[in-house]
């Protein structure tokens, strides 16, 4: 027999488990009986907490999710309960909690019904009355069941500052009344727009970290394609969720051949394609073929995997259909215009059409100020520039790139880009 500290970690690990595949599920379906998700995320809490003091001794039940959610709802009786003053919702709500849980309280619901209850909490969470922070972190809390100080971590940012965004943002869909929904008609679109940013947002800061030690943070990346791929799942008839599920699972397939042995950035044209993992660029080319079956102009995300796909095709980078990847962006640019859609698209012009035309097109965003402080305006002019044989002006303007960004690794890269650009004594 295992000794008992063996035994108690190996519990601890399996609802460790069980809170990352089920969480989300759990909290959607209390929210949707106790319609505040600031109380049903308190509910699914106080039932993993009785998980962790019961499992242990009586072992892990056989359906372990459905055990957290009986435990959540009877939580849900017991504080409606002790709430005298509300006694009509007692009556109304309580008695239905109690009639749903019933002799058969480990039971839940049907799949269709989960389903529909995880959208509506992808929805709430990602509302845009919050900001952007706060609906990041409700997101990673409630959907990927990271905890406060995982997030933290995560963003490099001190756990009391996540738990009070947390806290914040529980109270503000409260306060503003936020119906535990999924928005139909003209919202429709935008809501799910605001959701798609934020679990684009999450996989960016894994695929290029702004700041800290690390270049990439594959946790972040691997919490991101999770969402996406449950997205793609809960709204199949969504092209640019699609969209997005292929971008992320092609970029995600450069994950190995993105740095080198000591964790220094590897720029893509010098990568080690073997090294692409051709399983995720089967899946995303399968993402990106649905969305392109649903019909329909061709959204952000969309356009955005088409160009991820051109660099996957490339079996070597001269391979690279680059004047192809420039038309895609120039048609980015007029569907989802942004000064950093333009300096993507210098770069794949400065690589179709000569760096003389790229650098005309990353002068041009010289003055625009959303770009005042972006390491990567003076990096692509670096390039363009170093590519025309302008030496000094090329090294200044990686060294400026150098101070701009807060991510070590990066800064060493680009310290030493600008010296080899250095003239000899």
């Amino acid at each position: 027999m295992a000794p008992s500290g063996v035994r108690r970690s190996g519990v601890d690990a399996s609802i460790e488990a069980v809170w990352r595949l089920e969480s989300a599920r759990i909290i959607a379906g209390l929210a949707r009986l106790v319609r505040d998700v600031g109380l049903a995320e308190e509910l699914a809490q106080d039932a993993l907490v009785a998980a962790l003091e019961q499992w242990p001794e009586s072992g892990v039940p056989d359906n372990p999710g459905a055990w957290l959610m009986a435990v959540g709802k009877r939580r849900a009786i017991d504080r409606i309960r002790r709430q005298r003053r509300l006694e009509h919702k007692l009556e109304e709500i309580g008695h239905g909690l109690a009639a749903e849980a019933g002799d058969a309280e480990f039971e839940v619901s049907g799949d269709e019904r989960i389903e529909d209850d995880v959208l509506r909490l992808v929805f709430t969470a990602c509302h845009p009355v919050l900001s952007t922070q706060a609906r990041v972190a409700l997101t990673l809390r409630m959907l990927g069941g990271l905890t406060t100080d995982e997030i933290a971590r995560a963003f490099l940012v001190p756990e009391a500052t996540v738990a009070q965004r947390i806290v914040r943002a529980k109270r503000t869909l409260s306060e503003a009344g936020v119906p535990f929904e999924v928005p139909e008609g003209p919202d429709r679109a935008a809501r799910l727009s605001s959701v798609l940013e934020v679990v684009y947002l999450i996989f960016n800061e894994g695929y290029a970290a702004t700041a800290g030690d690390d270049w990439v943070r594959t946790d972040l990346c691997q919490e991101a394609l999770r969402l996406g791929r449950i997205l793609a799942g809960l709204a199949p008839g969504e092209a640019e969720v699609h969209g997005l599920a292929a971008l992320m699972e092609v970029q995600a397939s450069r994950t190995r051949a993105r740095t080198g042995p000591c964790g220094e950035p590897v720029p893509l044209l010098e990568q080690d394609r073997a090294l692409w993992d051709r399983l995720l660029i089967h899946r995303g080319f399968a993402a990106l073929l649905r969305a392109k079956e649903i019909g329909g102009p061709p959204g952000p995300y969309v356009l955005q995997a088409a160009i991820a796909a051109c660099h996957a095709q490339a079996l070597a980078p001269e391979d690279t259909d680059w004047a192809q990847i420039a038309a895609l962006y120039e048609i980015l640019a007029r569907v989802a215009p942004s000064p950093v859609v333009d300096l993507n698209r210098a770069v794949a012009v400065g690589m179709a059409h000569g760096p003389g035309k790229g650098l005309e097109l990353a002068d041009a965003l010289a003055d625009e100020p959303s770009l005042r402080g972006y390491h990567l305006l003076p990096s692509v002019r670096g390039d363009l520039l170093a590519r025309l044989g302008r030496r000094d002006e090329a090294r200044a303007e990686f060294e400026r790139a150098a101070r701009l960004t807060r991510n070590a690794p990066e800064r060493k890269a680009l310290l030493d880009r600008a010296a080899s650009l250095a003239s000899p004594d």
